[in-house]
């Protein structure tokens, strides 16, 4: 399957016999939610999530955005209306993270029918779609997280990738050298990683380059499936974005969901700076 839908083929699947489940997930980093612009205008019966407090656990030792505990995830799934066979499409204000984040979580406990929609609301309204101010209240859904189903790296799982295989940092490349660091302690990268900036896999439309652009994007930096791959960022949202990009490419790629901001928080773990991976 096609791990993100066209605005078009959304409006096709939303008047179709079963209609996807819809889940809203407009985020910023660093702000405040956005739920009011999603009370404001959103695609019709899609139903808000916090990424903050429904696809992240507390911040700590694990990382800004740890993963959240998996039942309470099922929990918001289940009242968003999710079932294990239900089609699910998750969209965000158009830079993709958010939406990626909450494709992986569920790709991770199990659902395999999730797509992100490609270039999110901006898409649609593009495209001719509607927009609602009316909250919907979906049937409580089935959906029992089961953990384990894609790759997912711990500290040492994404050491051992970078020597194994190929590990890609998702970060914009000034954060990967350590020119600078506006969020974490530590500047600088996991020795070893290749910097791959997310933002190199979509165009000015925000929408994914298409898929034999990706492929020989990745392929470059030796990411082709033929050997591990896995992806980091800051705090594993943008990373999640890249993990979807390699979906996109047709290369399977395990998340350290942790990222940057637990690899920096041990004093222990190396640290590598400037344009080279070692």
């Amino acid at each position: 399957m096609n791990p993100i839908i066209s605005a078009s083929e959304l409006l096709a699947a939303t008047a179709g016999p079963v209609p996807p489940v819809l889940l809203d997930v407009r985020w910023q980093l660093g702000g405040p939610d956005l739920r009011a612009e999603y009370e404001a205008g959103h695609v019709p019966g899609a139903v808000y999530v916090d990424l903050d407090r429904e696809l992240a656990g507390p911040p700590g030792a694990g990382g800004r955005h740890p993963l959240p505990d998996p039942e309470a995830f099922g929990a918001v799934m289940r009242r968003a209306g999710v079932g294990p066979e239900t089609p699910v499409v998750v969209y965000d204000g158009g830079l993709g993270w958010a939406a990626a984040r909450a494709w992986w979580l569920l790709r991770w406990t199990g659902h395999e029918d999730v797509r992100v929609l490609d270039g999110g609301l901006g898409a649609w309204v593009a495209a001719g779609g509607a927009l609602s101010a009316e909250i919907p209240s979906p049937a409580e859904g089935d959906f029992k997280p089961s953990p384990g189903a894609v790759g997912l790296l711990d500290a040492e799982g994404a050491a051992e990738t970078a020597r194994a295989g190929v590990l890609l940092d998702a970060r914009a490349g000034e954060r990967y050298r350590g020119d600078v660091e506006p969020i974490d302690p530590v500047g600088g990268h996991i020795p070893g990683a290749l910097s791959a900036p997310t933002a190199e896999n979509v165009g000015g439309d925000r929408r994914f380059l298409p898929a034999p652009e990706l492929a020989a994007r990745f392929s470059a930096l030796g990411a082709d499936g033929a050997r591990p791959v896995g992806v980091y960022c800051g705090s594993g949202v943008s990373g999640a974005h890249e993990v979807l990009a390699l979906a996109v490419a047709g290369v399977p790629a395990a998340l350290y969901a942790g990222s940057w901001s637990e690899w920096c928080s041990d004093p222990s773990r190396p640290v590598a700076t400037g344009p080279d991976p070692q």
